[in-house]
């Protein structure tokens, strides 16, 4: 009885320390958003202040930041759906017939760090006079999604029995048939779950961006870096620019995290 009465008391501790270092900076931004400069330096205003939206209208008006909230969404989204219509396929035949050197290949991409490429990548697409457009920026967010994609769909793959194609294609349905007809419907989970989660990690990408984009092809969190000059910060401005690259994402990321968890964990208790 002590024993357990111990853990669930270091349980609840663990939990709120944890809880608190994660929420505890995102409440700070979020208020110091609705700070000036001068309230953000006075500690005695860090609970109770007079709010402004002076710094969200910096952000939305002055800073262009709509346009890059465009940017952010159209990378995004144009990388996942291409990630996708390349991704489930690999990972459909390499789970299907045990194309085990090239998943390790695919595992490799995932793992090796983006900077190692960003010269060779920055020489290449410079050359070939592609560096601050879209197609560079999706190419180069495709590299993260893609790995993942095929990373994820691979499991759920290996997951689903082949008997039902083998079903199908005995009822006359080709193999291509199956896949369509039979497969990707039975993984709608794993799709929902890979296609989120690239779109979340090619939303949130500024080492690409910050390299490869140009004036006009920003996105968020390369944005961010219009408020931090060489002799001052303007705080109040880069907390709101930061807000709004992070809640749109941290509600999207609530509403379907149990469609991601379900996907994920799909995978890996079937078969």
């Amino acid at each position: 009885m002590k024993t357990s009465l111990g853990f669930r008391i270091f349980r609840t501790v663990a939990l709120v320390v944890v809880v608190l270092s994660l929420v505890a900076p995102l409440v700070w931004m979020v208020a110091a958003s609705f700070k000036t400069n001068v309230d953000i330096y006075d500690t005695s205003k860090a609970l109770i202040f007079s709010p402004t939206l002076d710094n969200y209208g910096t952000v939305l008006q002055q800073a262009n930041y709509l346009q890059f909230i465009g940017n952010s969404l159209w990378v995004a989204f144009a990388a996942t759906v291409l990630s996708l219509l390349l991704g489930v396929p690999a990972a459909y035949s390499m789970s299907r017939f045990n194309m085990r050197k090239s998943a390790l290949v695919v595992l490799m991409a995932r793992v090796i760090p983006g900077v190692s490429l960003l010269v060779p990548w920055y020489y290449v697409f410079s050359n070939l006079r592609m560096v601050g457009g879209f197609s560079v920026l999706i190419l180069s967010h495709m590299f993260v999604s893609l790995p993942l994609i095929v990373y994820i769909m691979m499991g759920f793959f290996d997951g689903l029995p082949d008997e039902l194609e083998e079903a199908a294609q005995v009822d006359g349905l080709t193999p291509i048939g199956a896949f369509r007809r039979v497969t990707l419907p039975l993984s709608v989970p794993g799709i929902a779950t890979a296609g989120i989660l690239s779109f979340i990690f090619s939303w949130n990408n500024f080492m690409f961006a910050l390299v490869l984009s140009g004036a006009d092809t920003k996105t968020l969190p390369v944005a961010i870096f219009d408020f931090v000059g060489y002799a001052s910060i303007d705080w109040g401005g880069l907390m709101a620019a930061t807000t709004v690259v992070t809640l749109p994402i941290m509600i999207i990321a609530l509403f379907v995290q149990k469609y991601i968890v379900s996907g994920l964990t799909a995978g890996a208790t079937k078969g």
